[in-house]
């Protein structure tokens, strides 16, 4: 009989022996990618809790690398992540970390981009696949990749929110649910719009010309 991985035991839905440790793990990477939306030059990963203790066996370092790539949580090529990370040219390194008041199944990522632009993502895997981003850099943050999500960081000033949803409400897109989120009074603020359709760029540029808007990124929804 052959040797088994741990990437053979499920079947085609899920690669890897846990929903939550492998196919949560890939998931999380596929989130992380789409904030990123730009190659990566290096990632750095920090283990919390149970990841912590049992990466290695449930494969969860090879399951977020491999969803930073790309993969869907069927891939067999999750697998051989590692490797290809590094054919790549990409620098990745694990390491222990214990944070307070987080999930179990938690892990932060430190991404540097090829335009050195770095991006701090803290993410757990909650059960059954399911994952939520709870820190985006210095911004809590609740992003489940249930919906198209519109992100903008902006200055905190009357009307500026009232302008985004104008113009959605212009060309009908309908917000499902919304949070404003800020540092402190007049400083810099963050706008999670989640959306029932996906934006045009014609009304993303729209929105990124509203005066107090520094950036803002576009989100899909994970399949």
């Amino acid at each position: 009989m052959d040797n088994l991985s741990a990437f053979d035991m499920i079947g085609p839905v899920m690669i890897g022996p846990s929903s939550s440790h492998t196919a949560g793990a890939v998931r999380i990477g596929n989130l992380a990618k789409e904030i990123v939306n730009n190659e990566y030059q290096e990632i750095k990963i920090y283990f919390h809790g149970s990841f912590k203790e049992t990466y290695k066996g449930h494969g969860t370092d090879r399951a977020i690398i491999g969803g930073l790539l790309g993969y869907k949580t069927d891939d067999p090529n999750i697998k051989d992540s590692l490797k290809t990370a590094a054919e790549m040219g990409i620098k990745v390194e694990f390491f222990p970390i214990k944070l307070e008041n987080v999930h179990p199944n938690t892990v932060k990522l430190e991404i540097t981009d090829v335009d050195g632009v770095n991006t701090t993502i803290t993410a757990s895997s909650v059960g059954g696949g399911k994952i939520v981003v709870t820190r985006l850099n210095n911004t809590e943050l609740n992003l489940k990749g249930e919906y198209y999500t519109l992100i903008t960081f902006h200055q905190d000033q009357p009307g500026l929110i009232a302008k985004i949803s104008e113009i959605l409400n212009i060309y009908n897109l309908n917000i499902a649910e919304m949070q404003v989120l800020r540092e402190r009074k007049g400083h810099q603020a963050t706008a999670i719009i989640n959306l029932d359709h996906e934006i045009e760029d014609q009304i993303l540029s729209l929105i990124r010309g509203i005066p107090g808007i520094k950036t803002s990124k576009l989100i899909k929804p994970l399949n």
